[in-house]
């Protein structure tokens, strides 16, 4: 609360002069009689004795009046929040390799990867996240949306070998996803890369479709997700019970990191599940939406109510010194 004209409050220093005012004519009105002794003994009633109090009335007026003058206001801050999402196209690897169990005990590769992408999904807001997979084909998932529900339930239904699990073709993945980042409007648009292999399929050259990322502004986080040197991968023997073999992990750390370089993103390998985990919330440190906020404050007056609160004593005070305080003479 603040006054916007303070000055107006001077008039407080008519009170004082009120008071005496009222003071100084105590007394004064009379009648003359020749003897009073028998009017002494008549008790003061209730309004005599509250007379001399109406004064007040008019001092608490002139002090709502002089606050009122002086505009007392009250300011109501508003803050407008404005967003500007990044889009994302989420590309994931479902191709035969990822069944191997080597980012976490008895669960293999996509498994771990979705848990870890969901867990990715849920900790974004205001921006759009699509999905791309890839085998020896790539093929949109879920396009670009808020709706994350639905993303997540997409994302639950990926399964190895759904886009053929035969070849990995990183160069049409990341061209399909491309494809929906290309018509975006917003500033900033990702591609999430994530495999576990080499490209071997597929008629887009990887490094050339980086390239066209770059002339449209789009960057390249891309995700090796294996461990170094043997990996696990479930079989089963003659007699039908599961067994692992011990299987060549091949990524093309090269390419990725190549890809990456190109479109001013980063390349990480992931040899675990903590590693994984830790790398998507880098990539989610690193792509935050942006976030601005302006104040503006909004003042409300307050003087109405004190003139009518003024305006309302004065006018009991006429109406009580007319009618039960009236004096004579």
């Amino acid at each position: 609360m603040i006054l916007h004209d303070p000055y107006w409050l001077l008039l407080l220093l008519l009170i004082p002069v009120i008071l005496w005012d009222a003071l100084s004519k105590k007394g004064k009105a009379g009648v003359r009689y020749s003897d009073i002794s028998l009017l002494k003994r008549i008790k003061p009633t209730l309004a005599v004795r509250l007379r001399p109090f109406i004064v007040l009335l008019r001092v608490a007026a002139v002090a709502l009046l002089a606050i009122a003058l002086a505009r007392p206001q009250k300011g109501k801050e508003d803050t407008k929040v404005t967003t500007e999402g990044i889009d994302i196209m989420l590309t994931i690897d479902t191709s035969g390799s990822m069944i191997a169990e080597d980012l976490a005990k008895d669960r293999n590769r996509l498994d771990v990867v979705k848990e870890v992408t969901a867990d990715f999904i849920k900790h974004r807001s205001s921006d759009r996240i699509g999905l791309v997979v890839y085998g020896a084909d790539a093929y949109t998932q879920c396009p670009l949306t808020l709706d994350y529900g639905t993303l997540l339930q997409l994302l639950e239904q990926c399964e190895i070998g759904m886009a053929d699990q035969s070849a990995t073709a990183i160069g049409d993945a990341l061209a399909t996803a491309l494809l929906r980042l290309k018509d975006s409007s917003v500033t900033s648009r990702v591609v999430v890369l994530l495999t576990d292999g080499m490209n071997n399929a597929g008629k887009m050259a990887p490094l050339a479709v980086a390239q066209s990322a770059k002339a449209l502004g789009i960057k390249i986080y891309t995700i090796g997700a294996g461990t170094r040197g043997m990996a696990p991968v479930p079989g089963t023997d003659f007699f039908g019970r599961k067994i692992l073999q011990q299987v060549p992990v091949e990524i093309d750390e090269d390419l990725l990191k190549e890809i990456a370089k190109t479109t001013g993103g980063q390349y990480f390998r992931a040899t675990e599940k903590a590693s994984l985990e830790k790398i998507y919330k880098e990539i989610d440190q690193l792509e935050k939406t942006k976030t601005e906020s302006m104040t503006y404050m909004e003042w409300i007056e307050r003087f109405p109510g004190l003139v009518f609160a003024a305006a309302a004593l004065l006018i009991i005070e006429t109406l009580l010194l007319a009618t039960r305080f009236q004096k004579l003479p």
